[in-house]
């Protein structure tokens, strides 16, 4: 019996389309799904003239590949992937290797690579990003594991990523569940994207008054820009078009203002207020998602409370060029908050990552895949020990030269009603980076009053303590 190359169990739209992309590229495929029904569709409606075999049974399944077996789970993150690994174990040998393919929590994939690879089973945790489009044409990994099953699952891992103009987009990314890891991180990055995008929007449409054919325009010349080329953005230009055809208006405005999220922009947050690393502009990203979750009783709350009645912008294409500058600056400080936690977690777990790479591997196949990418990529391997992105020449130099346009943004937004949570936090984020004192000596004196925490000061070595009492008793 021949047997296939790879293995693919979970059939939802990453796993079918991820398991074409790799058949598509050379690498014969087996094909498992705990429901039959799934299964049988893909076999009748996507494989015919593919070099593709269907198992009924994990038995079965694992029988029809070749060893090492090489296989790829891409089942709902928790609790069903360690079933299945649970199933896994006792019909695979030693040097077999299971590669996670979904959006795991990290430190599930640390527990999971302590207890398979003591056992001769290799394990691999990997991000996958770029929907299904991506999975199916190229999507950006970041597998994480041991380097020596990194390499070994390479050749296939070089052909299924998106190519970009200086290679595929994957590398290794280090030991345990930093794959993960950095997925993680690419999420919440994403979610702070599209909050400032639609901030923008938000500005753009309500202070700029401009319609929906005019929002297509604006955003796809800044598509042609070196500063906001990106898949976000394109999309967005691309959405603002499309009139339902049922109603005649754009369907944008028809589609609830409440936004979903499936946990790994929180998980973001969490792990950042963990380790020590401010995000405000994820966290403010994640915040407006729950606020706008809450529809029913904004809506109540909007009968009673009420607010500044927002003006149009006079100068049209000034203002545009405002909210571009500002959604730059903000955008910068995003992913110098996302780079900025990476860092401290590789170096909190040891990992050794290459932040440089993680940038070069964002450029094609995943969701924040942007042309500015190149210059993060560049400042990094000119700088591997760069504290900030805001340090690095290039984007120092941007901020300062359109921080203007960005300060008025945010307050012409205040003043109408507008709110621009990620856009505020991303300023409020570079004016404490860049300050050299800032207020929380006074924290400090309360929590020695209240609690006697001690503190330290700027004249002299050590740490002190007062016992605090109101002057006039100390006069007494």
């Amino acid at each position: 019996m021949t047997l296939q190359s790879f293995g693919v169990i979970g059939l939802a739209v990453m796993g079918e389309n991820i398991a074409l992309n790799v058949e598509r590229n050379g690498f014969p495929i087996a094909v498992y799904n705990r429901s039959r029904e799934k299964t049988d569709a893909f076999m009748a409606q996507r494989a015919p003239g593919r070099n593709v075999k269907a198992a009924f049974t994990l038995e079965e399944f694992v029988a029809s590949l070749e060893r090492p077996r090489k296989i790829l789970v891409m089942v709902q993150a928790g609790k069903p992937v360690d079933a299945v690994i649970q199933q896994l174990k006792p019909l695979l040998e030693e040097g077999d290797i299971i590669i996670d393919g979904g959006n795991s929590w990290f430190e599930d994939t640390e527990r999971r690579t302590q207890e398979l690879e003591p056992t001769g089973l290799r394990y691999i945790g990997m991000g996958v990003s770029g929907g299904e489009e991506g999975a199916l044409n190229g999507p950006s990994l970041m597998p994480g594991g041991t380097k020596s099953s990194y390499e070994y699952l390479s050749p296939i891992f070089n052909k299924i990523a998106a190519q970009v103009d200086d290679g595929p987009c994957v590398t290794y990314i280090g030991p345990g569940g930093s794959g993960h890891y950095v997925k993680m991180v690419h999420n919440g990055i994403e979610y702070g994207d599209m909050q400032l995008i639609a901030e923008a929007y938000d500005l753009l449409k309500n202070i700029g008054g401009l319609s929906a054919a005019q929002l297509h325009e604006v955003f796809a010349e800044w598509n042609t820009t070196d500063e906001l080329n990106s898949f976000l953005i394109e999309i967005t230009a691309n959405i603002f078009p499309y009139v339902d055809p049922e109603t005649k208006i754009p369907l944008v405005d028809l589609i609830v203002d409440a936004a979903g999220q499936k946990g790994t922009g929180r998980w973001t947050v969490q792990t950042a207020l963990e380790l020590g690393v401010a995000i405000p502009t994820i966290t403010a990203a994640v915040n407006s998602r729950i606020i706008s979750s809450i529809r029913d009783e904004r809506i109540a709350a909007s009968k009673q409370l009420t607010g500044p009645v927002p003006n149009k912008f006079k100068d049209t294409r000034t203002f545009v060029n405002m909210v571009r500058d500002a959604l730059y600056c903000s955008k910068i400080c995003s992913y110098a908050q996302g780079m900025a936690l990476i860092s401290t977690a590789s170096t909190t777990y040891n990992w050794g990552l290459n932040l440089g790479e993680m940038a070069r591997i964002w450029k094609g196949g995943c969701i924040i895949r942007a042309g500015f990418l190149n210059k993060i990529k560049k400042a990094f391997d000119q700088n591997p020990t760069l504290p900030n992105l805001l340090l690095a020449p290039e984007f120092k130099q941007t901020i300062l030269d359109r921080q203007a346009a960005w300060r008025e943004i945010i307050v012409t937004a205040a003043k109408t009603g507008i709110p621009v949570p990620a856009f505020s936090a991303s300023l409020d984020y570079f004016d404490s980076y860049r300050r050299e004192r800032l207020p929380q000596n006074l924290t400090q004196a309360q929590r020695d009053y209240f609690g006697a925490h001690t503190y330290k000061r700027t004249d002299k070595d050590g740490t002190f303590h007062t016992e605090w009492v109101p002057i006039t008793e100390a006069k007494k």
